[in-house]
């Protein structure tokens, strides 16, 4: 309940300036009770599920969102890589920083970080898509009719791209694993 409250508060009370798509939004919170796992710090589960709340304020304040309604498109997570540095505990105040890190012929990357103070806490790199609503994929060249034109600079890190490669997931993947383990 409290990530609907936590969303409401970014969307809606808290009026904060326009940005481009390319962009970086810094989106602030405090660790509260809820975020906790029994060990007293906040809870690996937790960053990944304020990633999305991050990547939302980007949406909404560059007009990604709006115009991707309009368009009957919506982005989902496809993949992500997230590495913890330092905890977070009760009361500790911290900032998501989100930005598109690039695009490619599939997909969509975001770069996500989680500081506390100079400290970095928590780097992710998210793999996203847009999808239509009536069915398929937004092709990049789609993209560009979302975002306006992707710039030049912005350049997928060849471990990024590696990364990928390597955890995309077999057609057959969904297929039940035998009694062998196979």
């Amino acid at each position: 309940m409290n990530l609907w409250f936590r969303l409401l508060m970014h969307t809606l009370w808290r009026r904060r300036a326009d940005l481009s798509p390319w962009d970086t939004a810094v989106t602030p919170f405090r660790v509260v009770p809820t975020d906790l796992d029994v060990l007293g710090h906040m809870n690996n589960g937790r960053f990944a599920t304020l990633m999305d709340l991050g990547r939302a304020d980007l949406m909404r304040r560059s007009g990604m969102a709006r115009r991707a309604r309009a368009l009957g498109w919506y982005a989902v997570v496809a993949g992500q890589t997230l590495t913890y540095r330092r905890s977070l505990t009760l009361g500790q105040s911290f900032e998501l920083s989100t930005r598109v890190l690039g695009v490619d012929d599939d997909w969509f990357y975001m770069d996500q970080r989680f500081t506390c103070g100079d400290a970095l806490v928590a780097h992710a790199i998210v793999r996203a898509r847009f999808l239509k609503r009536r069915g398929g994929s937004v092709r990049i060249d789609e993209l560009e009719t979302l975002l306006g034109e992707i710039p030049g600079t912005l350049q997928v890190p060849d471990w990024v791209r590696e990364w990928t490669s390597l955890t995309r997931l077999p057609y057959d993947a969904d297929l039940p694993i035998k009694e062998d383990g196979r």
